[in-house]
């Protein structure tokens, strides 16, 4: 099986994207960024939030020496079983072309007033003793898609400071982006921050994909 971070993989799952009704490579020099607006309906929405809602615990962070107010929201972990999450996951199937095996559990994340995720990546640092332990339950992370759930009434947008680039909520629009360069390395230039909800909720559902099957 082919390792999903080498750069023909990533060719191959660029072309289903773009392919996919609805869906925009947004302009940015220093990330492979796309919105598919509209990849979930409102009902979808409602009812992944309602999960959300009945499992969340504090965020987890990975690093070697995680700080706990770096990433202040609610995390729920959606695995396989209710309707609402074999949906989500078909529609990613069907977007990306990558097969499920290589896919990370879906992550469903609740920002009250105040909460954020500040500047980070989702690739893991291979200089920390952290990826030792990544290493063998998948490898680097590739690609990572986010789904907004829902609107906050102010606040809450997803802002990619070194491509210029920032995100408002709209719920049932994803975004997805590829952790990698044109070289299949970790891309420093997909750093992004979840910014502050300042009035409101904001519900966003996340899946990150591995270079090798994950688990």
């Amino acid at each position: 099986m082919e390792a999903l971070g080498r750069s023909d993989s990533a060719a191959r799952v660029r072309e289903r994207i773009v392919h996919y009704p609805g869906a925009v490579r947004i302009p940015a020099s220093d990330v492979e960024l796309y919105i598919v607006r509209n990849f979930l309906s409102l009902a979808e929405c409602a009812a992944l939030v309602a999960l959300i809602d009945a499992d969340r615990v504090p965020s987890p962070v990975v690093a070697d020496d995680p700080v706990p107010s770096y990433r202040t929201s609610e995390t729920c972990y959606l695995y396989p079983g209710p309707d609402a999450v074999a949906v989500v996951e078909s529609k990613l199937d069907e977007l990306t072309g990558i097969e499920s095996v290589f896919g990370e559990p879906l992550q469903g994340q609740r920002y009250a007033v105040g909460q954020e995720f500040k500047p980070h990546h989702d690739f893991f640092d291979t200089t920390q003793h952290y990826w030792r332990n990544q290493v063998p339950i998948g490898g680097q992370r590739t690609w990572s898609a986010m789904t907004f759930l829902n609107e906050p009434t102010e606040g809450g947008r997803t802002n990619f400071p070194t491509a210029n680039v920032v995100i408002a909520p709209k719920a049932g629009n994803l975004v997805i982006w590829n952790n990698m360069d044109v070289l299949g390395r970790p891309n420093p230039g997909s750093l992004h921050q979840g910014m502050p909800v300042e009035q409101g909720v904001k519900y966003v559902l996340t899946k990150w994909y591995r270079e090798r099957p994950w688990g």
